[in-house]
């Protein structure tokens, strides 16, 4: 949810923020802003639309010179998108500019503050409130750029990451962080700023993360100065090494991120369990578990929070970690947990689960879990984000960037964790036998190769999308392990498409559902010979004798259903704990070539960020 990026140094920064600018595309967008110091003056261009929008803007307004500079790529939240409310904003006397993601709640009362005090204002947006309050501070304390922001940081209410330059002082940039993403990359005489790391990877492999009302002013030839907001006080700079290269944020030949990433399941699993699944010496070897392992056998209940497609994955886990490890387990939407003033003591674990690190709502969640005493563990993808340092421990995924904003690597490696997890506490707790555990361990270490075959079915998922693509509606329906995976596939769809889709347990179809079904009606349904075949294959029965058009998931081989339904998808056979990580392939698939065929953006999907770092 916007992208921010930024340079100081010896090369023309034109090219570098341009480039950040796309490789931030993923995050999702609706209007894009450039402001480059030439040595002389502010240049900035912004415009409503793509970075591709906004490069043709360039070629015509102002010269890309300069070797500082800020770039933005807006999601609305107060304001229309327009050029207008586009980032960068100026300050009335024009010498600040800003760039910002994030909310400002009490940006209302600030504004009518500073109108009182003769300030105008251009735009709607919170942001251009924030760089005049700044301005407003820097002039009545007649203090030094850094000192102006700290001190308006400490009036303001909401999240926030920003970058703002004095083009009285271009030697430097000061940036901060409360609640959104900010990385700091080093290199020789020059820094780089970004919402994430991919927009610098090229340049640098040292960054340093800003944690929660930290502010830092990078200066061209003095370094970097970190300090508290709330009370002034130094930090000590953490620089990390990152393990992302170039190569994994390319789309590698695949039209899409989408695509590439669907197919990349196979490794991405793998290297998920790599090193942590050891099936031949029946060990699963997971430090964050073994470190805590009494917390885990100790705990009344696990509750799981999370958003989106994580929240899916912890839908699936609670199947996983009732059945074998026979611990309770509650799954509940972060966003609604962190207000409903919910029972916690130190007896709960709480497993937080994001791909990206950065969920607002999941951070509020761990933050509040924490402050009730219960111990708290993060599954996540990104190394160094904002839940990684959050939890008291964790898990990574392993699944390498995911740059499509519809999930899918993640969803599958997310399972593969919390289902290493719950293996290793069934075994510790005696709740599974040696020959069932041995079983899973085998059958998992199978899976990449098992996904590799449920891809195969792609030419003839593409001929099953051509059919059903002007759809308006399609239902979802799955029983058990797999009731979750119908949501995830009914969320895919809507994701990209925009064709309404919903997902059922599949018995529930006759309280409700069972209304909407006719003959153009599609309605995919997961039925696999493991958990509850028969009763799946009555649903099916129901939904034909209403002509129902059926796509049907089965293991391979299956007749039954195959006789009954007007499409079949096969995947692999494995035990019921695992079907989720091949049933959902296809249904990935689905989603893909229903958008593609729709001429939709799948990578890029409307008003959807990847990244939801506000309310």
């Amino acid at each position: 949810m916007c992208g921010i990026v930024g340079y100081i140094g010896h090369r023309e920064a034109y090219p570098i923020i341009i480039k950040g600018l796309k490789r931030l595309e993923y995050r999702g967008y609706d209007s894009a802003g450039i402001a480059l110091y030439d040595g002389t003056d502010i240049k900035l261009s912004k415009t409503k639309g793509k970075v591709a929008d906004l490069e043709k803007r360039l070629e015509k307004e102002i010269s890309t010179t300069g070797t500082l500079g800020i770039g933005h790529t807006r999601w609305a939240t107060h304001g229309v998108p327009n050029d207008v409310n586009s980032h960068p904003h100026y300050s009335n006397s024009g010498d600040l500019v800003i760039i910002h993601n994030g909310i400002i709640e009490n940006y209302e009362s600030l504004k009518k503050e500073l109108i009182k005090r003769g300030y105008t204002f251009k735009s709607d947006t919170d942001t251009e409130v924030l760089v005049n309050l700044i301005e407003d501070v820097k002039k009545n304390e007649n203090t030094k750029l850094g000192k102006a922001v700290q001190i308006a940081l400490n009036q303001v209410v909401g999240a926030y990451a920003i970058a703002v330059f004095d083009k009285n002082k271009p030697n430097e940039i000061v940036v901060a962080r409360l609640g959104s993403p900010l990385a700091i990359g080093i290199g020789e005489d020059e820094f780089f700023i970004a919402s994430d790391a991919s927009p610098f990877i090229e340049y640098t492999k040292n960054a340093i993360y800003l944690e929660d009302e930290e502010m830092a002013i990078v200066r061209r030839h003095k370094g970097i100065k970190i300090r508290k907001i709330k009370d002034d006080s130094l930090v000590a700079p953490y620089i990390q090494e990152l393990q992302l290269n170039l190569e994994q944020i390319e789309k590698g030949g695949y039209e899409h991120f989408m695509l590439k990433e669907i197919y990349e399941q196979p490794s991405a699993i793998l290297d998920t369990f790599r090193g942590r699944l050891l099936s031949n010496e029946a060990i699963i070897k997971m430090v964050g578990v073994e470190d805590n392992m009494k917390k885990f056998l100790n705990a009344n209940r696990i509750i799981i929070v999370a958003c989106g497609t994580s929240w899916h994955a912890g839908l699936v886990a609670e199947y996983i970690f009732e059945d074998l490890a026979r611990i309770p387990v509650e799954v509940e939407y972060a966003s609604e947990f962190r207000y409903r003033n919910p029972i916690i003591n130190e007896n709960d674990v709480v497993i937080a689960i994001s791909q990206s690190g950065e969920t607002a709502d999941t951070l509020a969640a761990i933050k509040l879990a924490k402050s009730k005493g219960a111990f708290v563990f993060g599954v996540c993808n990104v190394v160094g984000s904002s839940i990684a340092r959050e939890t008291h421990a964790g898990a990574y995924t392993h699944a390498g960037p995911e740059i499509g904003v519809a999930s899918t690597k993640a969803f599958t490696t997310q399972i593969t964790v919390l289902t290493l997890i719950a293996l290793r506490l069934a075994r510790a707790k005696g709740t599974i036998s040696s020959s069932d555990y041995r079983m899973h361990l085998l059958e998992l270490e199978l899976i990449p190769e098992k996904v590799k075959t449920a891809l195969e079915s792609d030419a003839y998922v593409k001929t099953v999308a051509a059919i059903y693509k002007d759809a308006k509606n399609f239902l979802y329906l799955g029983r058990g392990y797999n009731f979750p995976v119908a949501l995830e596939g009914a969320l895919k769809l809507k994701e990209i498409s925009y064709i309404h889709a919903e997902g059922y347990p599949a018995a529930e179809m006759k309280h409700g559902p069972i209304a909407l079904i006719d003959e153009n009606m599609p309605i995919v349904v997961i039925a696999t010979k493991k958990g509850h075949y028969e009763k799946v294959v009555s649903n099916i029965q129901e939904i034909k004798s209403r002509s129902g058009k059926i796509i049907g998931i089965v293991t391979v081989g299956d007749e039954q259903v195959k006789n009954l339904a007007d499409h079949v998808i096969e995947v692999p056979e494995t035990i019921e704990s695992l079907t989720p990580l091949l049933t959902t392939i296809p249904l990935q698939l689905l989603s893909y070539h229903i958008a593609l065929m729709l001429g939709k953006n799948v990578d890029q999907p409307r008003n959807l960020a990847k990244a939801v770092t506000v309310e």
